[in-house]
C-alpha cells in the first residue's frame, strides 16, 4: 500500500515557478515507477512526467520539454516537479502517481495504481 501526499501547489505568474513535492509512505516507494499529471477543467487527465525508481529515467510530455523537471529522492520517499517558465495553459490540478506494478513509464493513467488528492496550480497572465 502506497499513500501519496502532494504540496506546493498555488497561484504564480506568467514565467514564474513553482516546485510540487509528493511524499509516498510505504515501502513500496524505493521500487515505483513515479509520475506526474495533471487536470484542467473540462478536459481529461493528462501526463506531465515520469521518472523509473532506481536508474531516474525521465520522460515527459512535449509541452512541458525544457521547463519542467522531474526528480525523486528516494532516501526521503519524495518525488518531485520543478516547474519553470510557467504560462497560463499549465493551470490545472496536478496529481502524483505510483506504478508499482510494471517496469515501464507510461503516459497512461490506468497503468497508475496509487494517487495522491491533487495540488492546484493557478498561472495568471
Amino acid at each position: 500500500q502506497v499513500q501519496l501526499v502532494e504540496s506546493g501547489g498555488g497561484l504564480v505568474q506568467t514565467g514564474g515557478s513553482l516546485r510540487l513535492s509528493c511524499t509516498a509512505s510505504g515501502r513500496a516507494f524505493s521500487s515505483a515507477i513515479m509520475a506526474w499529471f495533471r487536470q484542467a477543467p473540462g478536459k481529461e487527465r493528462e501526463f506531465v512526467a515520469a521518472i523509473t525508481p532506481s536508474d531516474g529515467l525521465t520522460t515527459y510530455t512535449d509541452s512541458v520539454k525544457g521547463r519542467f523537471t522531474i526528480s525523486r529522492d528516494n532516501a526521503k520517499n519524495t518525488v518531485y516537479l520543478q516547474m519553470n517558465s510557467l504560462e497560463a495553459e499549465d493551470t490545472a490540478v496536478y496529481y502524483c502517481a505510483a506504478r508499482t506494478i510494471g517496469i515501464l513509464p507510461s503516459s497512461n493513467p490506468t497503468n497508475y495504481n496509487y494517487w495522491g488528492q491533487g495540488t492546484q496550480v493557478t498561472i495568471s497572465s
